[in-house]
């Protein structure tokens, strides 16, 4: 006999433990599924779904929807997430994941949401999407409960052992401060100016990362800001999210100054000084692969290593 509820205070070490036996790749500790789920200000109890069976944790599936703007007032209302979910192996195939999916999505269709997306939820996603080579049998689960692949964004690494700034970079940096361009590491007074920048030029997420990176104790010394006579046209930082040193980002360049190399110098200068402090390697979890980004990235030496399917269903 299985039933099903939402989650009560206690349930996080069971979740936890489950998670560990289900998501092999993707392992989590109890602090990070408290700092990404209990803590995040969008949780809802009502949410977070579960199956036991003899009292046992058998199923989980985590809905969220926006109760606190992400940056300004927008609070998405036609949007919700499921970031993560999960069946013990040993019950697959018996409805029970079937039955926590559609809990999920009734939960956010009661609170009037028209899409659900796996799982590009912002700010605490876990993965951008769905990895089909580590759960062929997740997504094709997700396809049978009419979740659609929008777009397929890859996760890139770069070993460090070894690395130096090419000479051509290191030229075309020298042309560039000729011409009045700088690349110099954050102050207190870049702060505002680099979130807003940020905020407005690329995504809110990224201007939050740059201010929660700070406050959670992330070294002004990881954060590169490019300006051309005094105006941030540029910036790029690492160890910003879960204070991760070797992740890399958010990194970006005004559209308006592209062409110019700046991107190029920003993220060769950035990964000279991880190198710098002994990092042995960097990575990120998203990035278009057939982007000016994803090309940049390529040439620098970055390999694919993780592919994701972010997929939507209309409720």
């Amino acid at each position: 006999m299985v039933s099903y509820r939402f989650y009560r205070a206690g349930d996080e070490t069971k979740v936890v433990q489950l998670w560990n036996e289900c998501l092999l790749q993707d392992p989590i500790t109890q602090k990070r599924f408290r700092n990404l789920v209990l803590l995040d200000p969008n949780f809802d109890p009502e949410g977070l779904r579960l199956a036991f069976a003899e009292n046992e944790l058998v199923g989980c599936a985590y809905a969220v929807r926006r109760r606190v703007p992400l940056h300004g007032t927008d609070l998405e209302p036609d949007s919700g997430w499921i970031p993560f979910f999960f069946v013990r192996r040993d019950c697959s195939r018996r409805g029970i994941g079937s039955r926590l999916l559609s809990d999920a999505c009734q939960f956010l269709h009661r609170t009037g949401r028209k899409d659900v997306f796996f799982a590009s939820y912002a700010p605490n996603y876990i993965l951008p999407g769905i990895d089909k080579s580590a759960y062929p049998e997740g997504f094709q689960f997700l396809q049978k409960q009419g979740f659609k692949v929008q777009y397929t964004p890859v996760a890139m690494d770069r070993s460090l052992v070894g690395y130096e700034i090419p000479e051509d970079v290191l030229a075309l940096k020298r042309r560039r401060e000729q011409e009045g361009y700088t690349f110099e590491t954050a102050r207190d007074s870049d702060l505002y100016n680099v979130i807003q920048f940020a905020n407005t030029v690329f995504h809110p997420d990224w201007g939050r990362a740059v201010r929660e990176g700070v406050l959670q104790g992330l070294p002004l010394e990881r954060i590169i800001v490019a300006r051309q006579k005094g105006t941030i046209v540029g910036f790029c930082l690492y160890g910003g999210y879960e204070g991760v040193p070797e992740r890399f980002g958010p990194f970006g360049v005004d559209p308006e100054q592209r062409g110019k190399g700046l991107g190029k110098i920003l993220l060769y200068d950035c990964l000279h000084r991880m190198r710098s402090e002994g990092l042995h390697g960097a990575w990120f979890l998203w990035t278009g692969k057939r982007t000016s980004a994803g090309y940049l990235y390529k040439r620098a030496g970055f390999e694919v290593t993780r592919q994701f399917h972010v997929m939507k269903k209309c409720l």
